[in-house]
């Protein structure tokens, strides 16, 4: 007697299926769970480089930060004392104009201007103050009024912060548009 004679015929053929299906889907199994291995590795090496690449995106982006955060601290500092310099200089003049009012309201010190040798009197001209108890030598000059002086400081005085002003936004403009 064979063994298969043995085997009652549902039992056989619920064998012979198992056994076709072990047959059939044991190498597709098999590949499959290969193709896993390899795609999961694959996979796996495929995040590790880009993990490294952010870090290295991260690490010089970073770096660049730092460089432009030195730059701009710099260029701070540069327009401190820029700034510092055109401000002692606008402080300087500004004490130097209230001196210079005080002297002329207090009389210590009088404007005058040069007249013109060879205009005569009487047309119009100014004549010129003579000293008292002395012989001017030079060309002629007549004394301004006091409250006219003080007006032509205040323009002067006015003139020269605008020039510091233009100087301090050139130096400004200078050192922002310089690359260093």
């Amino acid at each position: 007697m064979r063994l298969g004679e043995l085997i009652p015929a549902p039992y056989r053929l619920l064998a012979k299926g198992v056994l076709l299906v072990v047959l059939a889907g044991g190498p597709a199994a098999i590949t499959w769970q290969v193709q896993d291995w390899r795609y999961g590795s694959q996979l796996a090496e495929q995040g590790r480089l880009h993990s490294e690449t952010l870090n290295q995106i991260t690490l010089a982006s970073a770096a660049q930060q730092r460089v432009e955060q030195d730059k701009r601290l710099a260029l701070e500092q540069r327009l401190a004392t820029s700034e510092q310099t055109h401000y002692r200089a606008l402080s300087d003049v500004q004490r130097d104009q209230g001196r210079l009012r005080d002297r002329l309201a207090t009389a210590n010190l009088r404007l005058s201007v040069l007249l013109d040798a060879t205009t005569g009197a009487g047309n119009g001209s100014v004549s010129a103050a003579t000293a008292t108890g002395g012989v001017v030598h030079g060309p002629t000059r007549a004394e301004l009024d006091p409250a006219h002086a003080q007006r032509i400081i205040g323009v002067t005085d006015d003139g020269d912060r605008g020039l510091i002003a233009l100087a301090a936004c050139q130096a400004y403009a200078k050192e922002v548009s310089t690359p260093k």
